[in-house]
């Protein structure tokens, strides 16, 4: 049998945390899905609810409100570089698009299979910033990357993700899912022993969530600035005492994969605004 949601017990943390499951999120007139069916490939839950759910009323709030989120003083860093000319060719991002809107629906379906390979959203900037600019390769979860892979998954802000894992996606989809019930580290843990184990309860002062990537690359109160899927990653692995694989690694890419393939048909949230 599924898990369901919450027990009694986490219900009333919940409540005590966060303005909880029945709670909507809506920006400028627009509702958001943050809560729906579990996928069919999910076995174990019945229920998938964006990280949002999970967070403080304050917290919920700071994203409901695009003046008040921090996540866009980054996105229009971005929207500068966007037209700054950088690399051997003269080129700028607006140079081969002219609009960054133009991206809208990308972030849905990524990461995707290209050529036998999963790209992710980093991977098709950086090879515009390499091949067609003729720059350096921007580092995986560096600021400028952060920003610009927001700020164009931003476009696709309100649609639903639905990426793909079956035919050549589904490799990397079956080895991303091994990978996160892949128990690691001094700690011995998994993604699962938190984020399908657990979610709803309380760890340390923080709510466990799902940890769903619908909202990613998102703003973090902690840090203070914008984070990646894969420094996410690599900071949970870190959490339990683990070596961290690679940013930008097959790993890493394979399990971007398969937990986006656990948030299909939640909304896109980007920029997010979490713990």
């Amino acid at each position: 049998m599924k898990r369901a949601l919450l027990t009694t017990a986490c219900i009333l943390a919940a409540t005590a945390a966060s303005a909880g499951e029945d709670s909507t999120l809506s920006i400028e007139g627009e509702d958001y899905i943050t809560q729906t069916a579990a996928p069919e490939h999910m076995e174990y839950v019945d229920t998938i609810y964006s990280g949002w759910t999970f967070r403080t009323d304050e917290t919920q709030a700071l994203q409901m409100d695009d003046f008040d989120n921090p996540a866009f003083v980054f996105l229009d860093q971005a929207i500068d570089q966007w037209d700054t000319v950088e690399g051997s060719e003269g080129k700028s991002c607006s140079s081969c698009h002219e609009d960054v809107a133009d991206f809208a629906g990308l972030k849905t379906s990524l990461p995707r299979v290209e050529n036998g390979e999963l790209v992710t959203l980093t991977n098709l900037v950086n090879e515009c910033v390499t091949e067609r600019m003729g720059s350096k390769e921007w580092k995986y979860s560096g600021a400028k990357m952060s920003g610009m892979t927001a700020l164009i998954a931003h476009q696709s802000r309100g649609m639903t993700m639905n990426v793909k894992i079956d035919g050549d996606a589904a490799p990397f989809w079956e080895q991303g899912k091994e990978l996160y019930y892949q128990r690691v580290g001094q700690l011995d843990m998994a993604c699962s022993n938190c984020h399908e184990d657990n979610y709803g309860n309380m760890i340390r002062a923080d709510h466990l969530s799902q940890g769903q990537i619908n909202g990613f690359p998102l703003y973090r109160l902690k840090n203070a600035k914008i984070n990646t899927t894969h420094g996410r990653f690599k900071g949970c692995m870190s959490n339990i005492r683990a070596v961290p694989f690679k940013e930008g690694g097959p790993e890493f890419k394979a399990l971007e994969l398969y937990i986006a393939s656990r948030g299909q048909g939640l909304s896109v949230e980007t920029p997010a605004v979490r713990n």
